[in-house]
């Protein structure tokens, strides 16, 4: 099994991290601060919390001034590259909030990000001031570094894994909108997926918004394009039925009377039937597209798992997607397991599993699920 990411901050790191610091201020006591960051309960921090100590024992070993402080980061930021190294942003969170501060900070992130990533910092100054911090990512969409346009949209994204929630977004999305606008066509991959992802946040509060967004922005550049079929991956899996005719899969009803319903023939098995917590089934699914016209289909399987109070909750898996020809037949065998995941758990019983085609489901399965078995 991988190591854990919060491992990356183990005693090397830190004493190798403290022996730079050394050579940037020389009143820096390196032990001193390796104790800060290890004492009390640090292995059971995790990786976000175990950056933060780090940045707490930063502030107590550094210059008081925060002018000072920042010098000496400054000194040293060039060697500090990668993910180990978002304490040197969080530090700037973390003391760098005063009014006065500001501009220095604003500066300081602009740089660090540079080298690993503001984006979590930067959260906390939204919050303080989200006019001012609209303006600011809005300018920092046309800055020449990828890494700080990149933070004009992560940063402010709703719905940012590991980070402060920015509530005032999910709410009301548009003040994203002219950033994203700017960000649209960036030559930069690492650019538009942030781009994209951003809309699939906004597209889990406001679908409405990101299907306008969506209906205009097509075909406008590749690079967009990318963009709007990366942003509206959830309003895909919802099968929403503007975002499936923008991609061209193709509907169910007949458009015309002679024509016949999309799918002619579908079939699901799973085996075995039942299946203990741990193990897995294989599921043989059939589907016959309807004479005619060729046709782009998106297959999936679902299952309805049980939850622990007894309820269902579907989730869907990509089968395929693709174009087919009028009477051609899409059939595979696909493994699924049941072990235990650190985003989903299993609890025994009666678990349906479906077969869906562009949204619609067009066959099923019935699946009971048991206990582990005893190791």
């Amino acid at each position: 099994m991988a190591e854990p990411l919060k491992a990356m901050y183990d005693g090397f790191f830190l004493e190798r991290f403290a022996a730079l610091v050394k050579t940037a201020w020389s009143p820096f006591n390196e032990s001193k601060f390796v104790e800060h960051v290890r004492d009390g309960n640090w292995e059971q921090l995790e990786l976000k919390a175990r950056a933060r100590k780090i940045t707490e024992a930063l502030g107590t070993a550094l210059p008081r001034s925060y002018d000072e402080a920042i010098a000496v980061l400054y000194l040293i930021d060039e060697k500090c590259t990668g993910l180990p190294y978002i304490f040197f942003s969080d530090f700037v969170e973390v003391y760098g909030m005063e009014p006065h501060n500001w501009d220095l900070s604003l500066a300081a992130l602009t740089r660090f990000t540079e080298r690993s990533t503001a984006e979590f910092a930067i959260r906390a100054f939204i919050l303080n001031d989200p006019q001012r911090m609209a303006s600011q990512m809005l300018a920092w969409a046309e800055h020449p570094n990828e890494h700080v346009r990149r933070l004009a949209s992560e940063g402010i994204r709703p719905r940012l894994p590991w980070a402060q929630a920015l509530p005032l977004f999910k709410r009301d999305p548009s003040p994203i909108v002219p950033i994203l606008e700017k960000l649209k066509r960036d030559p930069s991959l690492y650019v538009r997926k942030s781009v994209a992802n951003n809309l699939n946040d906004i597209a889990k509060d406001h679908p409405e918004l990101v299907i306008a967004l969506a209906e205009a922005w097509i075909g406008e550049n590749p690079h967009t394009d990318w963009i709007v079929r990366h942003g509206c991956r959830t309003l895909i899996k919802k099968s929403v039925p503007e975002i499936m005719a923008l991609f061209g899969y193709a509907k169910h009803d007949a458009a015309e009377e002679t024509e016949q319903p999309l799918v002619a023939y579908a079939e699901l098995e799973a085996t075995p039937s039942i299946v203990a917590i741990g193990d897995e089934i294989s599921l043989r699914y059939h589907v016959r597209l309807r004479e005619g016209k060729s046709a782009k289909l998106r297959i999936e399987y679902g299952i309805a798992f049980v939850k622990s109070g007894g309820k269902t909750s579907i989730k869907r898996f990509l089968l395929s997607d693709r174009e087919y020809a009028g009477g051609a037949a899409a059939s595979n065998v696909r493994v699924h397991r049941f072990a235990d995941l650190t985003t989903r758990k299993h609890y025994s019983g009666l678990h349906v599993v479906t077969l869906w085609v562009n949204g619609r489901e067009v066959a099923s399965a019935e699946l009971t699920v048991t206990e582990a078995k005893p190791l």
